[in-house]
């Protein structure tokens, strides 16, 4: 089939985020199945690098803010030059700017606008959405509806394709448990927790009580918390477990590029976020990984974890509900190795890269043609 002329367009640039891996997988992908891809970004954190090892094209737009007319410009002509067929957006400026470079040349490709969050849409958003938009990809069905209900749209111009892991890099049969668990002072008969994500949202002091609950019937039980922004944050985790009385069982970690060595690590992966999520990326790799995992049953987290069969899902902000499932995961081995099996299996069936690659791909035919 004839390749396409894509961008993939995206302001952040640092790849401790989930936009930024799914955004940069996917041109990676797309590059290997022979289309013309470039990603346009800022160029800050290692995508600028990152491009150039995968022979991805980079192209450094400012993209100061979303009326950077200048950019505007830049990104039209680059729509000619490239004879760019879709340009596929990932956040809110990247979105502007290029509905924005549509009126300044003579070019119209296809806008394909990526949305990972369960935020309504506002007002600027909402009137975004209804100019010349080819499709919005949500990366589950609870976004879908949220989207369609505030932004007015048409179902059938929004369109579920979950975003993807993928299955050769986060593979357990290539990867060290230990190498982790000894830069954190874990014991090996010690069942660490390890949760992702240090903003108020994705619920960490919610697990951190869980903890303290937990510890009361599996004392050897630890947790990480992940992505903590700087040494404050770190010691504001610190301080509020040792108000539960936890602070040597609860471990504050900063951001981390090694995401498969991390999570590797684990003997379970958790996530106890209660607003503004889609499915949760880390419960996706830990179940790649074939980790236990215990997600919170809000966003599309339900549609990935099917309670009981391949993970556990808890009520949002119940630390308690959260520490029974930890402890059942570490006082039945022989369970929780069933749910991680089951887990990768749910992964590799419908949350691979691979499944989401096809998806896009007829996606952009179809509105490129």
């Amino acid at each position: 089939m004839t390749p396409l002329s894509i961008l993939q367009v995206l302001e952040k640039g640092h790849f401790n985020t989930g936009s930024v891996v799914q955004m940069f997988q996917l041109a990676q992908n797309l590059r290997r199945r022979g289309h013309r891809v470039a990603v346009v970004s800022r160029g800050e954190g290692q995508i600028r690098e990152r491009c150039a090892e995968a022979g991805v094209d980079f192209i450094a737009l400012p993209m100061k803010n979303e009326f950077d007319l200048a950019s505007a410009l830049r990104l039209a002509r680059i729509y000619r030059e490239r004879a760019v067929d879709v340009v596929h957006v990932h956040k809110g400026i990247a979105h502007s700017i290029a509905l924005e470079a549509t009126f300044l040349g003579g070019r119209r490709p296809a806008i394909v606008v990526n949305r990972g969050v369960s935020f309504p849409l506002d007002v600027f958003n909402r009137l975004k959405f209804h100019v010349r938009l080819g499709a919005v990809v949500t990366v589950c069905e609870d976004i879908k509806k949220v989207i369609v209900r505030s932004g007015n749209l048409r179902p059938e111009q929004v369109r579920v394709i979950y975003a993807g892991v993928d299955l050769s890099v986060f593979d357990p049969e290539k990867l060290d448990r230990e190498t982790v668990r000894r830069e954190l002072g874990v014991d090996p008969g010690e069942f660490l927790v390890v949760q992702v994500g240090a903003r108020e949202w994705k619920g960490w002091r919610h697990l951190v009580e869980a903890t303290a609950i937990a510890r009361a019937k599996a004392p050897n039980v630890r947790t990480a918390i992940v992505a903590c922004k700087n040494e404050e944050q770190k010691k504001e985790v610190s301080a509020f477990a040792a108000q539960h009385g936890v602070e040597e069982a609860v471990i504050p970690v900063g951001f981390r590029y090694d995401m498969p060595n991390v999570l590797m690590a684990a003997d379970a992966v958790v996530d106890l976020s209660y607003e503004g999520l889609g499915v949760t990326g880390t419960i996706r790799e830990g179940m790649a990984l074939e980790k236990p995992v215990v997600a919170s049953d809000a966003g599309g987290n339900p549609e990935l974890v099917v309670h009981g069969q391949s993970g556990i899902l808890v009520p949002i902000k119940d630390p308690a509900a959260a520490a029974e499932a930890i402890v059942h995961l570490a006082t039945r081995p022989e369970e929780a190795s069933r749910l991680a099996r089951a887990g990768r299996a749910r992964v590799r069936e419908g949350f691979s890269s691979e499944v989401r690659l096809d998806r896009i791909e007829s996606l952009y035919r179809e509105f490129a043609s």
